[in-house]
């Protein structure tokens, strides 16, 4: 995948400093998920690949990372709350979440803004200036993007060809069958309020 500095995220979240190692760190910035920033070999700020994790999820790079951060008791901002997403293929991505949610297993103290969280939504509605009834939400994730609209009280179009296509059974692109949506929102305790197969733009 595309690898995007950290720094081009940093830039646009207003005035923050830095820090080069851990030790230097007030707290953590969780966005993306191809690179750490920390101290390189010669023991200036440096970018490290996160190796698999993005493909398999391998958490093996950055686990002493959090280690560290566990031991300082830095408190991790998670900006992106997503575990997996789907490519255009059909395979999929892990996404910043899962990190966060280790850390968390660790003992690390997460704070999360962004889907399914109603702030975020919530500020997206502000800065469109619309009503709620005016908005909906797409994604293909119930736990996510269906989960956060419904508390946040807009509607949703689930893209059923996405992280759910495999328990839905159906083929990519392919419209799924209804019994098997049915189950899928029973199972996951949340319902759209629009369905679509696939979304191109």
């Amino acid at each position: 995948p595309k690898v995007p500095s950290p720094m081009d995220f940093i830039a646009k979240c207003g005035s923050i400093d830095v820090a080069s190692s851990v030790e230097d760190a007030s707290f953590i910035i969780c966005h993306g998920a191809d690179v750490v920033r920390g101290p390189g070999p010669d023991g200036e700020a440096a970018e490290t690949s996160l190796g698999s994790f993005y493909a398999d999820g391998s958490l093996d790079i950055i686990e002493p990372v959090l280690k560290q951060c566990c031991e300082r008791n830095l408190r991790m901002v998670c900006a992106n709350p997503d575990f997996v997403m789907v490519k255009p293929d059909g395979t999929k991505g892990h996404m910043p979440g899962k990190i966060a949610r280790r850390y968390e297993e660790l003992g690390g103290k997460v704070h999360y803004f962004g889907k399914p969280h109603v702030p975020h939504f919530e500020a997206c509605i502000r800065d469109l200036g619309l009503e709620k009834g005016r908005v909906a939400h797409v994604g293909d994730s119930l736990h996510h993007d269906v989960a956060g609209a419904n508390a946040s009280g807009i509607p949703s179009v689930f893209v059923a060809g996405g992280i759910h296509r495999e328990e839905l059974g159906s083929k990519l692109g392919a419209v799924p069958d209804q019994k098997a949506l049915e189950k899928l929102f029973e199972t996951h305790a949340e319902t759209p309020t629009h369905v679509v197969p696939m979304l191109k733009l």
